[in-house]
């Protein structure tokens, strides 16, 4: 059975901020989803299965990016289950195959903690390294501000520092202290440390 990855998440604050927040925030998220298997429940809870676990984490950063764009009260909680999926789930609230079971469970346990992320496989080697990229992308987290959250929505695109420029219309130098601010650069290599971190777990 491939390996996948399966994201069980839920919205931070969402009983703090407008209907009319929630709602905006629930159509990016639904955009974001829009190439990946995914269901929302209980109002402000989702799952997300996506069949190359490489893309888990940037795609969770890009929940948490849109979350604090929003509002400085919302944010993203997050567990990411990488391990054996059945490429035809058909129900993902159902689904028991292993990346479900890895991912509901840690989620569970973030309920528990302050931490907004985990990250976690079957295999207890690399889940000592996957918990410090968690702990330093929700480090990265705590402090972003709503300008420096709109600028890493864009970064996360790909869109470089130059474009993000002309289409927030704010100077190069303003965008420049907002990149460095909220540690694009570290956040950038975290992401690809991340995706060689997941790509052992599927030799």
């Amino acid at each position: 059975m491939p390996i996948g990855a399966v994201i069980t998440a839920d919205i931070v604050n969402s009983t703090t901020v407008s209907a009319d927040k929630m709602k905006k925030l629930k159509e990016r998220l639904t955009a974001l989803f829009a190439d990946f298997r995914h269901e929302f429940y209980r109002g402000d809870s989702f799952q997300v299965y996506l069949r190359d676990p490489a893309e888990a984490l940037s795609l969770v950063l890009k929940t948490r990016a849109e979350a604090r764009k929003l509002s400085s009260l919302l944010d993203i909680r997050a567990a990411i289950g990488i391990g054996d999926v059945n490429p035809a789930v058909k129900k993902i609230n159902t689904a028991t195959d292993e990346a479900f079971v890895i991912s509901g469970r840690a989620f569970d346990r973030l309920g528990k903690k302050i931490d907004k992320l985990a990250i976690e496989s079957s295999d207890a080697e690399l889940n000592n390294a996957l918990s410090i990229v968690a702990n330093f992308a929700d480090y990265i987290f705590q402090d972003i501000t709503k300008k420096q959250a709109e600028v890493l929505v864009e970064l996360l695109k790909g869109t470089t520092q130059l474009e993000v420029t002309r289409k927030l219309k704010k100077s190069k130098s303003t965008i420049s202290q907002h990149v460095q601010s909220l540690g694009w650069h570290a956040l950038e290599r975290l992401i690809n440390g991340y995706k060689n971190i997941v790509s052992i777990k599927r030799k």
